[in-house]
C-alpha cells in the first residue's frame, strides 16, 4: 500500500553539499565548522552528495565522479573514516538539522564490489559485456533489478545499515529503478528509522519519455509518489529553462506549476530549486541583480521543499567540477544569506502546507504573482523577475500591508501595487 504523504515536509529547506569541494580540506571533519552558518540560513536538512569510495576504472577526471561508486557500504577514505562521518552526522543533529545521503542504485563503477562478486546482477550489452543504458555515462555500468531477488535484498540491507545513522535518502535517477523496489525498501527502513525521508531524483520529462520509447523502464512522477515523499521538479524543468533562455513566456512555466496541483496526489511535494550539481549556476544565467533576488524569493514561496545548492547563498557562478578537486569559492561580493534566512522563516512560520496555490504571470512585465491560502491565512508574493519597477494588479483590498521580507509598508490603490523591483511577500 502506498505510504501516506507527509505534507509537513513541504516546509523543509534542504542544503546540498559536495564534501570534496565544499572546504579547502574536502573532509567530513572540515565540514563541521560550517554547520552553524548553514543552520543560520534556516536549513532543516543537509543532503550529502555520495560519501562512498569511488571506482578507478573508466574514471572521469583525476578523482572520478561521486556517482561512480565502488562500495555502497563504506565511506570514501579521502573524506575520512566511518567514525568521522558519524561525528559529522552527530554535529548536524546537534545543530538541529537532519542528514540525508545520496543513494546511487541505478549503477555502479565498472570495478565495483558488486560487479566483482555478482556480475549476474548487471545489465549486459548484446555481446554479454556490462554496460549502461545512457551513452554518455561512460564511467558506470547499470544494475539490472530483474536479474535476481538477491540484488534487492543486498541493496535494502545496505539502506537499513545507513538508516541507523542518517535521516533520509536522496535517490539518484530513482525513476530508472523499479518503484516496487523503493516501496519495499521504504517499508524495511521504516522498521529501523520511522519517518526516514525519501527524495527521488525523478528525470526530465523528455528523458523519461525517450527511455520508455526505447522500451526501457522509467517510472512516471505520479507512479514514484507511491514510494517517495519528495520528487524533483524536472517534469517542468525544460519549460523553466526555455523561459530563462527567452524562448518561452513566463506564463507557460506558471501554467505548469498550476497543472502540478491537479495531477499529483494531495499533499504532493516537489523539490524547488534554481540550481543543483547537474544544472548551471543560476547566477551564471541571470547575474547578481534584483532579478536573482526575485527568483530566489519566488522559489521559496512555491509549494514544496526548497533546495539550496552550496554556494547559491553567495550567488556563485562557478559550477564546481564533479571529477576533480575544485574547492568552492565563497568570496563573490554578494551575500543572499539574510534574504534566504527571512524566506526560510516565512516558509516555516507563516505558510501552511496542504493549502490552495495559484500562479499568475504578466508576461509583458516579466512579473509573477503567487498566492498561497489555507487555515493559517492568505499570502501573496509579487516578483519582478526582470528586477525592474512595475505596477502590478493584485486581488486584495486597497490598503496598507507589511512586506514580510523587510517589514516596510506597501500600498495597494485601485487594485494595484507599485513594485520597486525588489521581491514582495505579504499577508492579505
Amino acid at each position: 500500500m502506498p505510504h501516506k504523504i507527509n505534507g509537513k515536509l513541504q516546509q523543509m529547506v534542504i542544503y546540498s553539499v559536495f564534501v570534496r569541494n565544499h572546504t579547502s580540506e574536502g573532509t567530513f571533519r572540515a565540514l563541521v565548522d560550517d554547520l552553524p552558518r548553514i543552520r543560520a540560513l534556516g536549513v532543516d536538512c543537509i543532503w550529502l552528495m555520495p560519501i562512498h569510495p569511488l571506482g578507478e576504472k573508466a574514471r572521469k577526471g583525476s578523482l572520478g565522479s561521486p556517482y561512480a561508486i565502488r562500495d555502497y557500504r563504506a565511506v570514501n577514505p579521502a573524506y575520512g573514516t566511518l567514525a568521522d562521518f558519524e561525528a559529522l552526522v552527530d554535529a548536524i543533529h546537534g545543530e538541529g538539522m537532519q542528514c540525508m545521503i545520496d543513494v546511487v542504485y541505478n549503477h555502479t563503477s565498472p570495478d565495483s564490489v558488486l560487479w566483482d562478486g555478482h556480475p549476474a546482477w548487471f545489465y549486459k550489452r548484446p555481446d554479454g559485456t556490462p554496460g549502461n543504458r545512457v551513452g554518455d555515462w561512460t564511467d558506470i555500468i547499470d544494475l539490472d533489478y530483474s536479474s535476481d531477488p538477491a540484488l534487492w535484498d543486498y541493496q535494502i540491507d545496505t539502506l537499513v545499515q545507513w538508516a541507523r545513522i542518517v535521516d533520509g535518502f536522496r535517490c539518484d535517477v530513482a525513476s530508472f529503478v523499479p518503484v516496487a523496489f523503493w516501496e519495499r525498501a521504504r517499508a524495511e527502513v521504516e522498521k529501523v528509522h520511522p519517518g526516514c525521508i525519501w527524495l527521488a531524483e525523478s528525470v526530465h520529462r523528455a528523458f523519461g519519455a525517450e527511455m520508455r520509447r526505447r522500451g526501457l523502464y522509467s517510472a512516471t512522477d505520479t507512479e514514484a509518489y507511491a514510494a517517495f515523499d519528495i520528487e524533483y521538479a524536472y517534469d517542468i524543468q525544460e519549460v523553466f529553462d526555455a523561459w530563462i533562455e527567452g524562448s518561452a513566456p513566463l506564463s507557460h512555466y506558471l501554467d505548469l506549476l498550476d497543472f502540478q496541483e491537479s495531477v499529483y496526489p494531495r499533499g504532493f511535494n516537489k523539490l524547488r530549486y534554481l540550481e543543483n550539481h547537474d544544472l548551471p549556476r543560476i547566477a551564471s544565467r541571470l547575474g547578481r541583480g534584483l532579478d536573482l533576488a526575485n527568483l530566489t524569493s519566488f522559489i521559496y514561496l512555491l509549494k514544496g521543499a526548497t533546495l539550496i545548492y552550496a554556494g547559491q547563498e553567495v550567488a556563485s557562478d562557478h559550477a564546481v567540477s564533479l571529477f576533480d578537486r575544485d574547492p568552492l569559492g565563497w568570496n563573490t561580493g554578494t551575500d543572499l544569506s539574510p534574504l534566504m534566512a527571512r524566506l526560510a522563516h516565512i516558509k516555516h512560520e507563516v505558510l501552511g502546507c496542504d493549502d490552495f496555490f495559484c500562479a499568475r504571470a504578466y508576461d509583458e512585465d516579466e512579473v509573477a504573482v503567487l498566492e498561497r491560502a489555507g487555515a493559517w491565512g492568505r499570502a501573496l508574493g509579487v516578483f519582478s523577475l526582470c528586477g525592474k519597477p512595475v505596477e502590478v494588479a493584485v486581488d486584495v483590498s486597497d490598503g496598507s500591508y507589511a512586506d514580510l521580507l523587510d517589514g516596510l509598508p506597501i500600498e495597494v490603490r485601485g487594485g494595484k501595487l507599485a513594485c520597486s523591483g525588489a521581491p514582495i511577500v505579504f499577508l492579505a
